[in-house]
Parts: structure tokens; sequence; C-alpha cells
């Protein structure tokens, strides 16, 4: 059997650098599968979407997964099975970026199971895989006849010394100081995602234009491809939702103005959802035949939800009136509060309306860093966010099954938020908590708000505050008509047309995620919704800054303090001893936590503990152990032996050298006048043909004059008046 013919097609970057999709040679029992690959990097994308909806689902169950094998980049997996295992934080986040960009290009009344799958299967260390994922899931998509309003791409752009480029080397990406993901189709983004090195919202703008011009030539890329493999047309026929158009009619015209009544006058969420609730109910009150009820009541629930939507869209832009009262512009009320929880190394409360963090700030060592093993790479992280949003935060009970992908992309929204406003110089591993304990929108720019609050009650030395807001849009295609707001509710996201997060500082953007669920949106709308947050960011700053202005100028009494070091390579194995004996009894002595890396021709250590005394006790062991005469210098010594011929003399722990006893005084002793334990002080005058240490005491001595030497001064006598010798 001779190997098949791949279909291929190719796109070329602005640098010259090859991506090529191939398909027809993998996994063909899949829908559509297909093999993207730029440089040595590889990624194999499957699709499978079932032919019928399953009963009672009225949503699309669609899953993205990515995985990156091992293999990829010739290792095997560190972990105990030394198998890939459960996906890691970054899998996650790539399939978040993925599935945030398919899911609403599917028909809303498509609801057959769909699973993509995508897998690294070669890695050339240069490419990055993530930045091929989206690409690669639409093209096996765009080759089936699977329903698709596609075929979409994703890029990623980064800025280096001001110049934007796609999709760089994971080397250049270190040097970049904006790295965001666009994922759009041919007329409109549809999801942005990155951080940044606060930029302008200009700056930012131009990025998310740079972006949509490549992905329109991968996007054309895909149709090529499709047109080749000519199966994408027609697409299959399917029909998962039945409707009763008369009954749709009776509950729009029964309810909407209800609803809109309701939607007018400002309520809490739970009020309001009450209010809406006590409306849908009234409607079925009507049906008293049990039969008939339970023939309404599914569609007039599906309606109904339809009427709320509308009817509290076309409340925001006819009265520029919110579901709580508020303007489009205005911020909820905002209060907080720091060193609340007394155990912890830094603690804030935030709370903004409806919405409340409870953040806490851990200090650690490097021991305590989350340790990152990929196929890109193994690192230490040293700053880290966890991001918890438990039931009781929205009033619901449901069972708790870990961390959900949602909490994963939260936290590392927030902790990109304030990442590059960690100091350089800072010593500690960080790690941040973040439990929501109130959610009524935006929870994760509450986060980045306690966080940088966290952090400064902790004595951080950030370089600046950092804030967050969540904004919306709403618009009506018809009319044109469109509202930007600002810091969104709950509702109001679920209602909208935008969801779009910006974090930053008083002088730039830090970070930003957004989701666009409308095509179509211009630059000139989006341009307004990010100079709106800017002024929502900064207010919500002032705020922050009032509760505490800068860092505190110390950790707290009870938080580790640390202390870096640096000796020479040569002396890590006498600080850590045979089987670590000698660094284990240390850190048991002065209750510290001492960890050493070797960094070419140095050893650095990091001495971690609650007392500061405790700490010197520490370095002052390390010294001794360490301690390197320097020739010239001179030493308090304590005496440990005496022999007829000199004292051996102790000038730091196990350095001990010989003082002679001519090397004591000037004048010739007949002993040494020392006993073991006298204190003495010595000058180093370096090593001897034996490589053994020479100490000396009589060069710190005034040195007598000679016998025959003539004061200063006096006149030396002449011939005639020298004394004869003669007989």
């Amino acid at each position: 059997m001779s190997i098949p013919q791949a279909i291929t097609e190719k796109i070329t970057l602005a640098d010259g650098r090859e991506i090529t999709i191939e398909t027809g040679k993998l996994a063909k029992q899949a829908d559509g599968s297909v093999v993207v690959r730029m440089g040595g990097t590889m990624l194999l994308a499957t699709v499978v979407a079932s032919k019928e909806a399953k009963d009672g689902v009225d949503f699309l169950p669609l899953t993205v997964d990515y995985r990156e094998k091992f293999y990829a980049g010739g290792k095997i997996p560190g972990n105990f099975f030394r198998r890939e295992a459960r996906p890691s934080d970054q899998e996650i986040l790539t399939m978040r970026l993925v599935d945030r960009v398919l899911r609403p290009l599917f028909p809303e009344d498509f609801h057959a199971e769909v699973q993509v799958m995508i897998s690294l299967i070669s890695y050339d260390g240069q490419s990055i895989p993530d930045d091929l994922a989206g690409l690669a899931a639409s093209a096996a998509i765009a080759i089936t006849d699977i329903p698709f309003n596609g075929p979409m791409s994703e890029a990623r752009v980064v800025r280096i010394d001001g110049e934007y480029s796609i999709n760089p080397s994971y080397e250049d990406l270190k040097k970049a100081d904006l790295d965001i993901m666009v994922g759009a189709t041919k007329d409109s983004i549809v999801m942005v995602e990155g951080e940044m090195k606060e930029i302008s919202e200009q700056e930012m703008l131009e990025a998310i234009q740079f972006a949509h011009v490549e992905i329109k030539k991968q996007v054309e890329a895909q149709e090529r491809l499709a047109e080749k493999v000519g199966k994408s047309l027609p697409k299959r026929e399917y029909s998962h939702e039945n409707h009763d158009e008369e009954i749709r009619a009776k509950v729009w015209k029964e309810t909407y103005d209800k609803v809109y009544e309701v939607a007018k006058q400002p309520s809490s969420k739970e009020e309001r959802g009450d209010k809406f609730k006590a409306v849908l109910e009234e409607f079925l009150a009507q049906y008293t035949d049990e039969e008939e009820l339970a023939k309404v009541t599914p569609f007039a629930k599906v309606y109904y939800h339809d009427v709320e939507k509308e009817a509290m869209r076309q409340m925001i832009l006819n009265e520029k009136i919110r579901l709580d009262g508020r303007a489009p512009e205005t911020i909820r009320p905002i209060w907080s509060e720091i060193d609340y929880l007394p155990g912890a190394h830094g603690s804030a409360i935030f709370t903004r309306g409806e919405t409340q963090s409870l953040t806490a700030v851990t200090l650690g060592s490097v021991k305590d860093a989350n340790m990152v093993d990929s196929v890109m790479a193994n690192y230490d992280e040293k700053f880290f966010l966890h991001y918890n949003f438990p039931p009781f935060s929205t009033g619901e009970a449901r069972p708790l099954r870990g961390t959900s992908r949602r909490e994963v992309g939260h936290g590392n929204l927030a902790q990109r938020a304030l990442a590059n406003m960690i100091p350089e110089e800072n010593p500690y591993t960080i790690r941040i908590v973040s439990d929501i304990l109130e959610s009524n929108g935006s929870s994760s720019m509450a986060t980045v708000c306690a966080g940088t609050l966290a952090l400064m009650d902790a004595g951080i030395q950030i370089s600046k505050p950092v804030s967050g807001i969540a904004m919306g849009l709403v618009t009506d295609v018809k009319s044109g008509k469109f509202t930007v707001l600002s810091d969104i509710l709950g509702d109001e996201d679920h209602l909208g047309d935008m969801d779009f997060k910006v974090t930053g500082t008083a002088d730039g953007i830090t970070a930003c995620q957004m989701d666009i669920k409308i095509q179509g949106l211009s630059m000139d709308i989006m341009e307004q919704a990010l100079l709106q947050a800017k002024a929502g960011r900064l207010h919500i700053l002032n705020k922050i800054t009032e509760t505490i202005a800068a860092p505190r100028e110390d950790v707290k009494p009870h938080a580790p303090k640390m202390v870096m070091l640096e000796i020479s390579k040569d002396f890590i194995g006498a600080v850590i001893g045979p089987g670590g004996k000698i660094i284990q009894q240390l850190q048991k002595d002065t209750d510290t936590v001492i960890a050493i890396e070797e960094i070419g021709e140095i050893g650095r250590i990091e001495i971690s503990g609650v007392s500061r005394e405790k700490i010197n006790a520490a370095i002052a062991r390390i010294n001794e152990i360490t301690f390197v005469p320097t020739i010239g210098e001179t030493y308090q010594g304590k005496v440990v032996k005496v022999m007829d011929f000199g004292a051996f003399v102790s000038i730091a722990k196990g350095t001990e050298g010989l003082l002679h006893i001519s090397e004591i005084e000037w004048k010739r002793l007949d002993k040494v006048p020392y006993n073991e334990g006298d204190l003495v002080e010595v000058k180093f005058m370096g090593y001897d043909d034996r490589k053994k240490m020479k100490l000396s005491r009589k060069v710190l001595l005034p040195k007598p004059p000679r016998p025959d030497a003539k004061p200063v001064g006096e006149a030396p006598q002449s011939s005639e008046q020298k004394p004869s010798n003669e007989a």
C-alpha cells in the first residue's frame, strides 16, 4: 500500500517563514483532520461532530482539547507515572483561547456534540505551538460539512523595538513589550487577550489591526484548502430545535412591555430576578389545563428568555439607564480594606457593588516556586496567582469538581496584569490567592484590584498600583445606536455584544481580554470603549490609593525576611556538606530556609526566615565556611595550639595558620608567650612552599632601631674625632 498523497496549502509570513496546512494523510476517520507545520513545530487537529443532537440539549456541547505530547520535544514527562496526565494550566489556557473564537461561529440553533482535539506532535524549540492552535482547529472544521460560520484564525502579535510582528520565536517573545493573541474571521475581530508593558489605547488598536491583516491571509488559505478537498459544501442539514410561532408571538406581545418596565426600575440582582420570574409565572397562569400548560411551558421559557434580553438591551439603548439605575459610564460604589487577615503576609478586601474579592499574599523562598514542566521549557515560576470561584459567591449550591477552566483563565489574566509591576530584584516567591465571596460582574478585575492592595500591604515594592475594569457594549443594527457600559453587571455581560476587560496603571495598559459576540464591530466603537475604560480604571485606581497609597516600607514582622549571598562555586559542596548534612543542620539551628543555586562561576545562596537575628547567624556560619583570607589583611585570631617553634592561630572556623616564634616580636624569643585560647592580632602574609598559611604579629608592631643607628639629626663623627683602637 502506497503512502497517501496529502493535500496542502501554504501561508508565507512577512519575514519569509512558511506555515503549511496538510490533510489527507493522518486521522482520516475523523470528520476533519489537518497537520499544521511551522519550521519543525507540528500540530495535529481533528474534529468530529455527532449527526444528531441529544434530547433536551438546547446549547452547543462543544469541547476543545489541546495537549502537548512530551515526545514532541524529545522529552519524558517528569511526573511519577512518566506519562502525560491532566492538562497543565498552559494547555487549559490554549483550549480557552481556541474555544472562545470557535464557539460564537457555530449557528445558534446547532446543538450536536462537537469535539475538537489539537495535539502538539513536534516542537523545534523556536515556533510557539499555541500560536498555531486556532488555525489548526479552524482548518480541521473548514474542510468538513459541519455547519460553521468561519473559517477563523489566531495570531500572536508582539512588538519588539517598536516593530510589530506575528508568531515570534520563544526567545524573541521574551524581548517584547506587547504580547497579545488575536482571533478573527475575515470580516470581524472575535477575541483578544494578552499583556503589555503600559502601552496606550492607540497602540493596542494598532496591534489588533496589524493582527487582522495577517489573519485574513490565513483564512484565505483555509478557504483554498477546503476548495481542494471538495467536501465542505454543501453543509450538512440539521434540525435541532422545535418552535411554535403562535406561542412565540403571544409571549412577546404579553410580556415585553412588562419586562421593559421591570428593567427600567433600578434593582438588585436578586430583586430583579424575582420580578422577571413573576412576569413569566403570570403569563403561564392563564393556562389552567395541565396538558396545555405542559405543552406551552418549554416554548414559553425559551421565548421569554429572548424577551428579557431584548427588553433590557432596548431599555439601555433608549433610556441610557442601566439595570441598577446607573448611567453608562458610572462605576459602582467601592470600598476596600487591607491587613484584614492577621496570619497572612498581606491581605485585602476589595468590594465593588455586588462583587467582592478576599485576597491574600504569601511570601516564600525559591523552594516554594511553582515548578513548570512543559515541552517548551522547564522553569520555576516565582510569581503566581490562584483564583477561586465558589458557588456561594452567586448564591448557588452546586458540586465542587476541582479547579475549572474558567478559574484558571481568570487567574491567569489577573496574574499577567500584575506581573510586570513586580521588581526584578524581588527576592521572594510570591503567591496570591483570590477568593471570590460575591460576584455580579467581573470578579477577575476585582482580583486585580485586591491583588494590588494585598501586595502593597505585604511590603512588596511594586513599581505602580494596577486597577482593572470590565466594559460592555449594546448595539442595534437597525437604528445604528450603541452604548458602551463601564463596570458591567453579570446580566449586562450576558445580554451585551462585547465583554472587554482591561487593566493598567496610571501610565498605560498592562493586560486585556476581549470577547466580541457580533460581526463587524468598528474600530471607532472599540476606541471609544478603550477610552471610557481608561477613565474608569483611573477612578478605581484613586479608590485603591485612598486605602493605601504606596507599599509598606518592610514586610510584616511574621513574614519571612530574605537575604541573598554569592559565593565561589568551589564552596557549594562545603556549604551543603556530605549528604546535605551541614546545610540541614544549619537550617535547623537557625530556623531558616536555605537554597543554593549554581549560576556560572558563582553559587547564589538564598536565606529566608522570620527572625533577622537568626538569618544573620546563618550568614555568619556560611561566611565561616566560605572564608578565604586576603593577603595583607589583619585578623583577630585565637591560639588553638602551642608548639616550641610557634603557635597555630585560627582566624576563622576551619582556617588556621602558623605564627612562627620568629614572627611574634622583633626581638628574639626563647619561648612562645601564649596559651591556648589567647586572642592575638595577626597579619596574613601568604602561603609558603607547602601551601601553608603564614601569619605574622611583629609586622604590626613598631620596628625597633638598630643598636648602632644614630638619632635623627645628629651629625656623624669626623675621622679626627674617632677614638683610636690602636694599642
